[in-house]
């Protein structure tokens, strides 16, 4: 049987890291968090944020823009929080409301202060391979694998999906670690040749238990990324946990899989920011 990658044992080790580190600085770290609008969702994601920044030692700034907020406002607000020196990172929850070009205002983001690596710059030097701020969950995919008793060079690599957030990143990522890589999206014919061939198989794409046993190698490891809601109020992600256990290597579960180590490494990408600006 498979073994079970728990990312919130391995959030809970790098938190205790970062804790201990930030102990320790003579200046506070700051990450700002905008949040526009009445989104439930959101505003509980951003609760989540604030919780964790607590548990570290980061402060936590956010700042509440009522629905029917302006693309303006918004932008002169994060123009503000960039030359603002005690800010360390600027968050800012998504989506937006409709009003508001959701692009525009996060092209805003000074690349210094883009803890969460979503500015064209911040792309286009992880796609260089430079220093930069990597996007958080697929930073914390590379954080699981890397806590396994393998080496990714050489393996292949599959991708179910090709988000800016998710699936592009994690893509590139992987390359950087040499591995073989292959991305599946939804204009890919018979996804299911491509998985069955995966040494290290990612699936992020919103569609519940999408991948069922026929659909992985024997011996691979999978990486749920999707979180789904069930009409019984249940989580569950993109693929059959259960049905492929026996199966493979390792797997991620959903919940207590990926979702962790995403605010995880939005802490340790806020704690980066600090170091590149103060080395207090």
């Amino acid at each position: 049987m498979g073994k079970i990658i728990y990312g919130s044992e391995i959030a809970a080790q790098i938190r205790q890291t970062l804790k201990e580190q930030i102990a320790k600085k003579s200046c506070p770290i700051t990450l700002a968090v905008v949040l526009v609008g009445n989104d439930p969702a959101s505003a509980s994601y951003v609760k989540g944020k604030e919780k964790a920044c607590v548990e570290v030692g980061i402060q936590a700034k956010t700042y509440v823009y009522p629905q029917d907020s302006t693309q303006e406002e918004i932008v002169t607000l994060v123009k503000q929080l960039n030359e603002d020196e005690s800010i360390d990172g600027i968050l800012v929850q998504l989506p937006l409301p409709k009003q508001i070009n959701q692009d525009i205002v996060v092209q805003s983001i000074s690349p210094e202060k883009d803890v969460d690596g979503l500015t064209g710059i911040s792309v286009g030097k992880l796609y260089r391979n430079e220093e930069t701020f990597v996007p958080c969950t697929p930073l914390g995919i590379m954080e699981i694998l890397k806590s396994l008793p393998i080496q990714l060079e050489g393996k292949h690599a599959v991708v179910v999906g090709r988000s800016h957030l998710v699936g592009a990143p994690v893509s590139r990522l992987l390359l950087d670690a040499n591995a073989t890589v292959t991305i599946c999206h939804s204009k890919t014919r018979d996804v299911s040749y491509f998985t069955r061939q995966a040494d290290i198989l990612i699936v992020a794409i919103g569609k519940a238990k999408f991948i069922q046993k026929d659909d992985v190698k024997e011996g691979s490891i999978v990486i749920d990324v999707g979180v789904n809601r069930m009409e019984d109020g249940k989580l569950c992600g993109d693929v059959d946990t259960q049905g492929v256990i026996d199966k493979v290597s390792y797997i991620t579960p959903v919940p207590k899989g990926v979702g962790p180590m995403t605010i995880t490494m939005l802490l340790w990408n806020t704690y980066e920011a600090h170091q590149r600006r103060c080395h207090d």
